[in-house]
């Protein structure tokens, strides 16, 4: 066996949303090389079915489930398909997400309650339904997938980092909460690496281009990070920091939180752009 977690958690059961494609794919390609039967999510069902007959491939088993995941009901009822199929969750992977960007006060209200509805609500229930039947068995591990945005809150995407920041100060909750339970818990703030968690952008379409670009261009696969996340999670590390840059953010703004703030904020206004809005007649 390859990672801990499937030495630590015989039964390898593993739900995990966004399993459609990008990190969440990899979560459960990599689990089904352990031999992990994981329920996986997505909005499409072609997706889904991909990943299925890839996730069978390595090894693995997998019962799919085609439903936005800030929908309550349709979360509870998958996930409790998934329990009655396997009897238990081992590890729950709350890994669904999407991108946005532009400034506050432009970006829409109806957009703001869309994507806390995906980053932000989704994890609460994925968390909540999760940690009821992990409790019960006095096992279990929860790993939620927040950013480095959640920590550095940069500007021009105020509607990204305070959902990402939510799920770091739940996780830091339930860490605590269900630590005498044996149940675990990890929330993990990367940087970039290449996804399509722009595709659902409802924002700036400038906003959307630029941050499209640098993910594209980034240095690590869904596939490494997804191992690497794994790994950590075996270990038991809560904060999974990746790559330096992550850290260095992580470190840098609680060692000196103003320096870091004003920085953040005098290299935002030299930008052209908002110069040239600073210049406007309001």
């Amino acid at each position: 066996m390859k990672y801990i977690l499937s030495q630590k958690h015989s039964g390898k059961r593993a739900f995990i949303t966004g399993g459609g494609g990008g990190l969440g794919r990899a979560f459960a390609l990599a689990l089904a090389g352990d031999g992990w039967t994981v329920g996986i999510t997505d909005i499409k069902q072609e997706a889904l079915a991909e990943s299925k007959s890839i996730i069978e491939q390595a090894g693995g088993k997998a019962y799919t489930y085609q439903f936005d995941v800030s929908k309550r009901q349709d979360f509870q009822n998958a996930f409790n398909d998934y329990i009655q199929k396997t009897g238990g969750i081992d590890l729950m992977i709350n890994n669904a997400g999407v991108g946005d960007g532009g400034l506050f006060g432009e970006y829409g209200l109806d957009n703001w309650e869309w994507i806390t509805g995906i980053n932000q609500m989704a994890v609460v229930y994925g968390s909540h339904f999760a940690i009821q039947k992990m409790k019960e068995q006095k096992s279990g591990h929860i790993i939620s997938i927040a950013s480095a945005a959640g920590l550095a809150n940069m500007p021009n995407m105020s509607m990204y980092n305070v959902t990402k920041a939510a799920v770091i100060s739940l996780m830091e909750t339930i860490y605590a909460e269900a630590y005498g339970f044996n149940v675990q818990a990890s929330v993990v703030c990367p940087t970039f690496f290449r996804s399509n968690i722009m595709q659902y952008h409802k924002g700036n379409e400038d906003a959307a281009k630029i941050g499209q670009t640098i993910i594209q261009r980034a240095k690590y696969s869904p596939d490494e990070i997804a191992d690497y996340i794994l790994t950590k999670a075996g270990k038991n590390v809560f904060y999974i920091l990746h790559p330096f840059q992550a850290r260095l953010v992580f470190h840098f703004k609680r060692i000196a939180p103003m320096f870091f703030l004003n920085y953040k904020a005098k290299q935002f206004a030299k930008k052209d752009w908002v110069k040239k809005a600073l210049s406007q007649k309001f």
